[in-house]
């Protein structure tokens, strides 16, 4: 039996279906956590074997106990995971540590966490790129800034989602950047790239190969919607273009991704780009070694009638996975904001698209700056019909 390492498996609440799947693959899923075992969710309490306590996952000498008490009780260790962005670095460590041979290992983070190591790795699959400039201080910026032009847009060089992320348009606002800005934080600036966000969504075999692939698209960009405290929308399409799955497969190749569920972002040009490419080409964003964020898993699973929870836990037990794939729709993602005088109710909305609804829920206030406060997740055949869902609910009075 192989024995597989969750970590956080708690957090996000839906990541409880990684575990039951992997179990009912015959798996051994022990979990690392910090939240006491009495609060676990029954349905996660039944998909893990055994489940240890932390005090604090931040502690790494504690969650490296917690690996060495399972390894001591089951023996080797074959797969840890938490699917997390946040952990991917300390899974890293972990792997290398007590030598478990799947998944990243530390000498693999800088090409896979730092946003200026990736673009070389994108260059190597013929994927343009922005231009960028390590800050440094501001006479150098300047000089990056006259080349490509206001605005620019800076973020940590390791950074998670669209946080500590803006854009810079004059000299007053990156003079306000240099006052404010974390002094322990390497941050990158890039040129502005005028265009949506197209991911390539992809489970991965160990050969590199993909056993499912999809997309989704966000209209308005995270990075907004955080600054501005705006209602988030994105959505899962129905059929993945060729050229986003042709750029996802090229860069999986590239950045040498074997048996993982991964999120690759790409610009699609909203306008000509010097240097980039012409409007509608798609272009380098960044890589995201795990799933995509929140219920994206289960939006998913809604638009192409099939789990990817087994999928992955197939892939991981089997390599390979005969799981049907079935009717494909649009599903659709409306995080509202809360505060916001919308004009439908909760109650008209529920009533209005009843047989089109497929989650609705209150986002956690730890991940409500990206994703909204209120979510309701609904999946249509036509772009047309879920066009005008987004119409109606995020219209204000």
């Amino acid at each position: 039996m192989k024995n597989f390492i969750f970590i956080s498996p708690n957090f996000p609440t839906n990541y409880w279906q990684f575990c039951k799947e992997l179990k009912a693959n015959g798996l051994n899923v022990l979990g690392i956590g910090d939240q006491p075992y009495d609060d676990l969710a029954d349905d996660l309490k039944s998909s893990l074997n055994e489940y240890y306590k932390v005090d604090s996952l931040e502690n790494y000498d504690e969650v490296y106990r917690a690996v060495a008490f399972f390894t001591f009780k089951y023996g080797r260790i074959d797969w840890l995971e938490s699917n997390n962005e946040y952990w991917l670095e300390r899974d890293a460590a972990l792997r290398t540590d007590f030598n478990i041979q799947s998944g990243f290992h530390t000498e693999d983070m800088p090409r896979i966490k730092y946003k200026s190591k990736m673009k070389e790795f994108y260059e190597k699959a013929g994927i343009p790129a922005a231009r960028y400039h390590l800050v440094d201080n501001i006479t150098n910026c300047k000089k990056f800034i006259k080349k490509v032009g206001y605005p620019v847009i800076t973020k940590p060089d390791n950074g998670v989602g669209a946080s500590d992320t803006y854009k810079i348009s004059n000299d007053d606002e990156l003079n306000t950047f240099f006052e404010n800005k974390q002094e322990n934080v390497q941050y990158i600036m890039e040129e502005f790239i005028n265009a949506e966000v197209n991911s390539y969504d992809a489970i991965i075999d160990s050969n590199g190969k993909p056993m499912f692939e999809t997309g989704n698209v966000t209209p308005n960009s995270i990075m907004d919607i955080v600054n501005n405290s705006d209602n988030s929308i994105y959505y899962i399409v129905k059929n993945l273009p060729s050229d986003t799955k042709k750029a996802g497969r090229a860069a999986v190749k590239s950045f040498g991704v074997k048996s993982r569920f991964i999120h690759f972002e790409f610009f699609r040009l909203l306008e000509d780009h010097e240097g980039m490419g012409k409007k509608g080409d798609v272009v380098a964003l960044e890589v995201n070694m795990r799933p995509c964020g929140g219920f994206t898993p289960d939006m998913i699973n809604f638009a192409h009638n099939t789990n990817v929870y087994k999928i992955w836990a197939d892939m991981i037990a089997y390599d390979k996975s005969t799981l049907p794939v079935g009717e494909h729709n649009f599903c659709a993602y409306a995080g509202l904001r809360d505060g916001k005088d919308f004009v439908m109710s909760h109650e008209e909305i529920m009533e209005t698209y009843k047989d089109n609804m497929k989650m609705v829920e209150r986002i956690p206030d730890v991940l409500s700056g990206a994703m909204g406060n209120q979510m309701y997740v609904a999946a249509f055949p036509t772009k047309r019909e879920m066009n005008a869902f987004y119409k109606k609910v995020l219209e204000c009075k």
